[in-house]
């Protein structure tokens, strides 16, 4: 294999399939990139079996070739050598990169030992916004769980209805969902969020296509392909967590209620959850901790209901409320026991449900 190609685009292919390298492996193949030469096209493609990565780019080809080379190694020596055209050669169970002066040598990696990776679901899949799905996966994605005991939480619920695709995720203490109506998806899928966090980064194009089977997920722009083990569980009945109505509604500023609860968390820490009084004319947020002292502000708003208190985990609520578009946050309620629902005026595609901290 012996190619010609711009640094800058070289490094951006190597590092976009390496995003799918895992950190740690039991087999030192996967810590390699897949290279491969046909016609004028260069595919890089990086796995740790569960996600897959493949980068395309039009080179100057010299001739055909497979290798595998160091991923990180390989990606960063190409990003730190001098502007202009990279060579890379792969021969004799080496591979020489070099441009303007500098010069590598790595030690080739075996391709026979690289895993043979499937194509993917064929046929049945249907082509998306690629920036905004990907803003919805962003959205719904801080409600997901990192707990990989509790892997079926770890996923988001690509779920198929009547009305359109609906993304779910629950850690079972917040629920996020966010409807996309005029979005058809093949079918009802739940797919891991740590692969999907990549989608913007890897392949992110106005126009993806999105294919489901009963194994993978895959994603598929010009600029490469995103393939996702889905996981094969069955999803919480989240929708019983969803009440037609509340009694209770606030409206408040969006930048506001940040802020407060920002101020009320640095008395707060992570194990002190925000006080919230709802009363006419807004809420009044309070925050007490023995060892260091208190916080206390009234925020102005419009509330309709009865007059509740109700408490809230704060960095889950500052996660609600900048998931949330609108200049305006809802934050609606039945009493100070059950979830309160969070989203913003004139846009309530996207739901926040948040379990409040008993007082």
């Amino acid at each position: 294999m012996r190619i010609r190609a711009e640094r800058d685009d070289l490094a951006d292919v190597l590092a976009r399939a390496g995003r799918a390298v895992g950190a740690r492996s039991a087999l030192p193949v996967l810590q390699g990139l897949l290279c491969e030469v046909t016609g004028t096209r260069l595919t890089v493609t990086g796995t740790d079996t569960e996600v897959t990565i493949k980068t395309f780019l039009d080179v100057e080809v010299m001739e055909e070739g497979r290798t595998v080379v160091p991923g990180k190694l390989a990606a960063d020596a190409v990003r730190r050598l001098p502007a202009g055209a990279v060579a890379v050669t792969a021969a004799d169970g080496e591979v020489e990169i070099t441009g303007n002066g500098p010069r590598f040598r790595l030690r080739e990696m075996s391709v026979d030992d690289f895993p043979q990776l499937g194509e993917g679901p064929t046929g049945g899949g249907i082509e998306i916004d690629g920036e905004r799905v990907a803003k919805a996966l962003a959205q719904v994605g801080i409600a997901a769980s990192s707990d990989e005991g509790r892997p079926t939480l770890t996923g988001i619920l690509f779920e198929a209805g009547d009305e359109g695709l609906r993304l779910v995720a629950t850690d079972s203490y917040r629920l996020a969902v966010c409807d996309l109506p005029d979005v058809a998806p093949p079918a009802t899928t739940l797919v891991p969020y740590r692969a999907l966090r990549e989608l913007g980064r890897t392949i992110g194009q106005p126009k993806v296509t999105m294919a489901f089977d009963e194994r993978e997920a895959v994603f598929a722009s010009d600029r490469g392909v995103l393939t996702v083990r889905v996981i094969e569980s069955t999803y919480p009945n989240y929708r019983q967590l969803l009440p037609e109505s509340y009694p209770n509604r606030l409206t408040v500023s969006k930048e506001g209620l940040l802020e407060a609860v920002g101020r009320a968390s640095l008395v707060a820490e992570d194990h002190i959850p925000v006080r919230m009084s709802l009363h006419k004319g807004g809420v009044e947020l309070s925050v007490t901790r023995q060892e260091v002292g208190e916080e206390t502000e009234h925020l102005a708003g419009e509330y309709s209901g009865d007059e509740i208190v109700i408490a809230f985990n704060t960095r889950y609520l500052t996660d609600g409320v900048n998931a949330v578009e609108s200049d305006e946050v809802v934050l609606e309620t039945s009493d100070g026991l059950k979830p309160g629902l969070l989203y913003g005026i004139g846009d309530e595609a996207f739901r926040y449900l948040l379990m409040p901290v008993r007082l």
